[in-house]
C-alpha cells in the first residue's frame, strides 16, 4: 500500500460517521465576516496602501498620468538598468523615457535568462490597502508569474483609485479564481531564527510601486 492510499484510507475512516451533505460549498460555509473594516474614501485608501507598502520596505511613488513615463524612466536609470522585461499588453508610453533595452516576456525564456534582466515593469490587477498587497493575475501588462519573481527589481504601476480596494474580500471579488495570481506585499524577504532579515531570496530585492493618478482631494505626488 502506498503512502497516498494510507492517507486516503485514514481520511475515509475519519469521515465514516459524517452524514452526507450535498449543500453547495458557497452556501455550506457561513461567510458572515465583515467585508471591510469601516469605509475609507479614495484619499484614505490610497494613503493606507502607501503606508503599508512602505512598512514592508517597498518604495512608493506618486504621480499624475502624464508624469508616469518620467517616473519609470528615473527608477530604471537609478538602478542602472540596461535591460527591462516588458510583458505583453504593457502600455509602451510607460517606458518612453527609458533607454533600457526591452526584453519580451517569452514562454521559452529560461530562469538563467530572466536572471540576467535588470528590471521588470508591470501593471497589476488590484491593490489592497489594509494589507499593503498588490495582486497580479497574468492579465495584460502583467505577464507570467516568473517575470516578477526572478529579476531583482520590479516596478509595479497601480492606478488610483480604480485599482485600490480596502480589504481582501473586496479584492477577491475582482479576481477570477481560475487565473493564477501572485500576491506581493513588499520586496521578497525572509528571516532566520535570530530574526536577521534577508531580502531577495524568493523574488525581487527591490520593489518600486508607482501610484498613478491622485485621488480626489490631492495628496503628494
Amino acid at each position: 500500500m502506498s503512502t497516498r492510499e494510507r492517507i486516503l484510507g485514514r481520511v475515509r475512516r475519519a469521515l465514516a460517521d459524517v452524514a452526507p451533505d450535498d449543500t453547495p460549498y458557497e452556501r455550506a460555509v457561513e461567510r458572515a465576516y465583515a467585508r471591510e473594516h469601516g469605509r475609507l474614501d479614495a484619499v484614505a485608501a490610497a494613503g493606507l496602501l502607501a503606508g503599508n507598502l512602505a512598512d514592508y520596505r517597498a518604495r512608493v511613488h506618486r504621480c499624475a498620468e502624464d508624469g508616469l513615463p518620467a517616473v519609470v524612466g528615473r527608477l530604471l536609470a537609478g538602478r542602472g538598468a540596461r535591460t527591462v522585461l516588458v510583458p505583453d499588453g504593457l502600455d509602451p508610453a510607460w517606458l518612453a523615457d527609458s533607454d533600457a533595452r526591452r526584453v519580451p516576456d517569452l514562454a521559452t525564456s529560461t530562469p538563467a535568462e530572466l536572471d540576467l534582466v535588470d528590471s521588470v515593469v508591470t501593471g497589476c490587477a488590484v491593490a489592497i490597502a489594509e494589507t499593503g498587497t498588490i495582486v497580479l493575475d497574468g492579465g495584460p501588462g502583467q505577464g507570467r508569474r516568473r517575470i516578477t519573481l526572478v529579476p531583482d527589481h520590479h516596478v509595479c504601476v497601480v492606478r488610483v483609485p480604480d485599482q485600490v480596494v480596502t480589504s481582501v474580500p473586496l479584492a477577491l471579488e475582482r479576481l477570477d479564481p481560475t487565473r493564477p495570481s501572485t500576491w506581493i506585499s513588499g520586496p521578497s524577504a525572509t528571516s532566520d531564527i535570530e530574526l536577521d532579515r534577508v531580502e531577495g531570496v524568493h523574488g525581487p530585492r527591490t520593489l518600486d510601486v508607482v501610484l498613478v493618478g491622485r485621488p480626489p482631494g490631492g495628496g503628494p505626488r
